[in-house]
């Protein structure tokens, strides 16, 4: 099939990869959130105070920032066929667990396990990298994410009334186990259909596995900084948790946990050098040098685009109850437009940066994203609601295309390490999820949505700045010593 026109509805070749990858993330997502939409039920069965609820949220979250790292490594290393089957595979066992706990003790634990399935978008971002060339790489990486990253509310709107139609208090049970069982059914199916590369063509692995190559000495250091937020925001989930927030934890708990991280940076700092070392001693050959700013600015732009949009998909319901005086559906219903418009606007801002370029669609779309949230920092309940809507679209728009637009770029830097690039992405965007939220916790609305609306400016002028547009060719190594060149425009 000719690479020149893009077959969405067929399901033959790179296309059935496509569908069956979706999918596969789709799963992932519900996977992660079924807990979500069912847990009144699960408050009621567990006598759960409100406290408990909320660290039921934060602890879902909490392992995703560091197994995005994680699973980005292995799945360069091991292929996306196998990591992306044994993670539902797993998600799916953990499914049942959650669906049998018998006490909160339980419950926390196996939440906090469930937080590696949040790495499933990584494994799959790979994948696409490798079966679709690069004039098309953009759209394929935004209906991967755009129709993946929907299973989120899928769940929200579709297991409630699975729950219900079981009925009774072990309705939720039921709902969860099926979703366990589902995971499962589908890590066998996809291991038996996909492969990881076309045929003939070569999957290429790292040299080194354990942290990130970069080619010179000055990109070491900028990777290590840019390491260091990402442990920041596991130590603010620590102290959400600590008595200053939750009270859920004890001070000094919380403190070994910081104590941990601290540890745990310093020995991946000694990674990074190792695994690096060479450069101290001889130039990596300009032919396979890369430049680290390339993804510590698409880390940025990812941490203000999607971190923003799990914050507001969080906190808009009720903003729109409290501010319009709308009903709890109503409100649910019209927050929910933030999340839906993802199906079409994150694929969109991939297609737009395949035919008018990475670098012009990313400034376009992340401007339009700071100039959408400061429109809804002047939101007020004198507005009418059709013009608080048509903002919150408006800047949905752009939040989603821009998301698309960086995962259009990321497989272009360097191929063999697109699952460590993107879970490092995928990172940050989950640490922008935990910074905006805290803010949030500290601010009115207005201000939070005007902090991320600065937020976006000030990453927009970096980008402005910095930011290459990928040109001409990257070059791999083949396992006999050949190079192959691969096109990045």
């Amino acid at each position: 099939m000719s690479d020149s026109r893009f077959t969405l509805f067929s399901f033959q070749d790179k296309y059935r990869i496509l569908h069956l990858t979706w999918f596969a993330f789709f799963l992932s997502f519900v996977v992660w959130f079924n807990h979500a939409p069912l847990l009144g039920s699960i408050r009621e069965a567990f006598q759960l105070t409100e406290q408990q609820v909320k660290a039921l949220l934060i602890i879902n979250v909490a392992l995703t920032i560091p197994a995005r790292i994680i699973i980005g490594m292995l799945v360069d290393t091991f292929g996306p066929k196998l990591i992306y089957s044994v993670l539902l595979g797993v998600g799916g066992v953990l499914c049942l667990a959650f669906a049998m706990a018998e006490s909160y003790e339980q419950l926390a634990l196996i939440r906090f396990l469930l937080g590696f399935v949040g790495a499933g978008f990584v494994i799959g971002t790979r994948m696409i990298g490798e079966w679709f060339p690069a004039k098309q790489l953009g759209l394929a990486q935004g209906i991967y994410a755009g129709w993946g990253n929907f299973g989120s509310a899928a769940a929200a709107m579709a297991l409630p009334l699975i729950a219900l139609a079981f009925g009774g208090e072990d309705g939720w049970r039921y709902t969860i186990g099926i979703t366990g069982v589902f995971a499962l059914t589908y890590a066998g199916i996809y291991y038996k259909s996909v492969s990881n590369t076309p045929k003939g063509s070569t999957y290429f692995k790292p040299k080194k596995s354990g942290a990130l190559e970069v080619t010179s000495r000055g990109d070491l250091v900028f990777y290590l900084v840019m390491n260091i937020p990402l442990f920041v925001a596991l130590a603010v989930l620590a102290w959400k948790l600590s008595p200053s927030g939750l009270g859920l934890l004890e001070a000094g708990t919380v403190n070994a946990i910081y104590v941990v991280l601290v540890a745990i940076y310093a020995y991946q700092a000694y990674r990074a050098y190792h695994v690096n070392k060479e450069i101290f001693h001889k130039p990596v050959p300009v032919i396979h040098q890369y430049k680290f700013k390339q993804v510590a600015l698409l880390d940025l732009i990812y941490m203000v685009t999607f971190g923003s949009e799990l914050a507001v998909v969080s906190m808009l319901p009720l903003y729109f109850k409290d501010v319009f005086g709308l009903s709890q559906v109503m409100a649910g219903m019209l927050g929910g437009s933030f999340a839906f418009i993802v199906l079409f606007a994150r694929p969109g801002g991939g297609f737009i940066s395949d035919k008018l370029g990475r670098k012009k669609t990313l400034l376009f779309a992340l401007g339009g994203t700071a100039v959408g949230y400061f429109s809804m920092s002047l939101m007020n309940a004198q507005w009418p609601l059709i013009a608080a809507v048509l903002v919150t679209v408006g800047c949905a728009l752009f939040v989603h295309a821009s998301n698309g637009a960086v995962f259009a770029m990321v497989p272009l830097i360097k191929r063999r390490m697109t699952g460590q690039i993107a879970g490092m992405a995928g990172a940050y965007g989950n640490v922008g999820g935990v910074v905006f939220l805290t803010v949030l916790s500290f601010v009115s609305p207005q201000a939070f949505f005007l902090v991320i609306a600065a937020t976006a400016a000030v990453i927009w002028l970096a980008l402005a700045l910095f930011l290459d547009e990928p040109q001409g060719q990257m070059a791999e190594v083949l396992p006999d010593g050949t190079v192959q060149m691969i096109d990045v425009k």
